[in-house]
């Protein structure tokens, strides 16, 4: 799905000022920024999830540990929904024979 250049029907809105005009095209670019690095997110996680080999997933661990905690930071997802993500995948890491 391309991001940047992302056409959907476009619904109008009944903006009054200049500046609300400006606010919801900010809007909408934020949206499909913050929409493609929860996906990025979510894809690094399966990834990290769907691995068998204990030495392959340790070493990607931090740096989805790293990416949940920037998104966290920046309020893309729930600082506590990052500590129940980074959680279950030290202990599915950890469970690995």
């Amino acid at each position: 799905m391309d991001y940047k250049n992302n056409k959907k029907k476009e619904t109008k809105k009944m903006a009054n000022h200049k500046s609300s005009l400006k606010r919801i095209r900010q809007d909408k670019k934020r949206q499909l920024h913050n929409k493609y690095y929860a996906k990025t997110m979510r894809n690094a996680v399966r990834k990290l999830r769907a691995m068998t080999n204990k030495d392959e997933a340790a070493k990607l661990f931090p740096s989805v540990q790293k990416m949940l905690d920037k998104l966290a930071k920046t309020n893309i997802i729930h600082r506590n929904k990052a500590a129940n993500l980074k959680s279950s995948l030290s202990r599915q890491i950890n469970k690995m024979a």
